[in-house]
């Protein structure tokens, strides 16, 4: 499975402008920050496997958007909330991205 997408986030999006600097600055090659971001995808899903939750329950006033593309969900929902346990929050739109989670052979 590839993680790419967890690239978006805060973390990889501050990772990848501190690798851009590093090459701009020429401490590092364009192929040793492709290997940095290959060990942040894989640790990044040995996190998730280790630590993240599946119990997690939601509920959306209304479905804006959807697509299934590659095999991967996208899902735009709006006045949504999220719980877990005890814990809710509401949000007023969120973007659901949602892929297999299996291990790839070729891994």
């Amino acid at each position: 499975m590839n993680y790419q997408h967890y690239r978006a986030i805060t973390l990889g999006s501050t990772l990848q402008e501190t690798l851009d600097e590093m090459m701009k600055r020429g401490d590092i090659t364009q192929e040793i920050a492709n290997l940095v971001l290959q060990k942040y995808d894989k640790s990044l899903k040995s996190a998730l496997k280790e630590h993240g939750t599946s119990n997690m329950t939601f509920t959306a006033g209304r479905l804006q958007t959807f697509r299934f593309c590659d095999n991967v969900w996208t899902l735009i929902l709006k006045d949504a909330e999220f719980r877990e346990d005890q814990h809710s929050m509401k949000v007023d739109v969120v973007k659901v991205v949602a892929c297999l989670g299996k291990d790839n052979v070729n891994e």
